[in-house]
């Protein structure tokens, strides 16, 4: 009995941290299918100065879709930011494929000293924030008239070191003997690469692309920086003024932003777990 007493104790913790997380998406899907009439009436007190404490209903009184029929009917901003975000995430995703997946590859299979320093220097620009870097890549993408142009997400976005990362782990688990049987049977380093090399890092390369689209998908930062027309901005900023009259509306779209997100992530979430165990490998 002590024992299952203390089972259950163990796991309480982290179902009150589960809770915890899961708490503000309840709240904001709850606020997308409140009526207007009623969301106004709970958090007047936070958005017009009334009296009192803003209340919340996680089941509303009267459910509705009259928020998402507003948005999706009155607001053609939402759909021109939609696909300002799908081009950026697809086209990030397409460049680090093309060019990430080879440099991984390269830096996994490279046993000079040289090359092992040239990774760890890959790995301190990972570790360094934008906000370090948002001078110098502003400086260039102006020179370069890249501005103000959704190139000015994707150039830095082709080139960003963290996909890197996570492939050199899974490349570098490929054993040697096996690479080396492809090179005896003739195979060049492309050949290996292809036919051996893509197929067992598949599962670090999924990973890669997962957690790229989700960073992608959800910018604020870059696009406010290198971003001045509005009309190039991704759905990441489409928030609109925060008013009893649009509360509502502002959380039905923070739902449908967050959707694409949340069904990457459950879809590839085996994928992450394994992109996760690699990264924490020493070697």
């Amino acid at each position: 009995m002590k024992k299952g007493r203390v089972a259950e104790l163990a796991l309480l913790f982290p179902a009150l941290l589960c809770l915890f997380v899961f708490l503000p998406l309840l709240l904001l899907l709850s606020g997308s299918l409140t009526h207007s009439a009623e969301l106004s009436q709970l958090l007047s007190p936070m958005l017009s100065g009334g009296e009192g404490f803003v209340s919340w209903e996680f089941v509303p009184k009267f459910p509705t879709l009259q928020q998402y029929v507003e948005l999706l009917l009155d607001r053609p901003q939402f759909f021109v930011m939609f696909w300002n975000s799908v081009y950026l995430a697809a086209g990030s995703l397409l460049l680090q494929l093309v060019l990430a997946t080879p440099a991984a590859w390269w830096f996994a299979r490279n046993k000079r000293r040289w090359g092992k320093r040239l990774f760890l220097l890959y790995v301190i620009l990972m570790l360094m924030p934008f906000q370090v870097t948002m001078v110098s890549n502003y400086l260039m993408l102006k020179a370069t008239r890249l501005l103000n142009t959704h190139w000015s997400i994707l150039v830095p976005a082709a080139f960003s070191p963290f996909p890197v990362f996570i492939m050199y782990r899974f490349f570098r688990a490929i054993p040697g003997q096996v690479l080396e049987a492809a090179k005896i049977d003739g195979a060049n380093e492309m050949r290996v690469f292809v036919s051996i090399g893509a197929p067992m890092g598949s599962a670090g390369v999924a990973s890669a692309m997962i957690l790229s689209f989700m960073e992608y998908w959800n910018l604020i930062e870059q696009p406010m920086t290198f971003l001045e027309d509005q009309s190039l901005w991704p759905l990441s900023l489409f928030l609109p003024e925060i008013s009893l009259d649009m509360a509502g509306v502002a959380m039905a779209a923070s739902v449908l932003t967050l959707l694409p997100s949340l069904l990457i992530f459950l879809y590839g979430q085996s994928y992450l777990e394994q992109g996760i165990l690699a990264s924490a490998l020493k070697e």
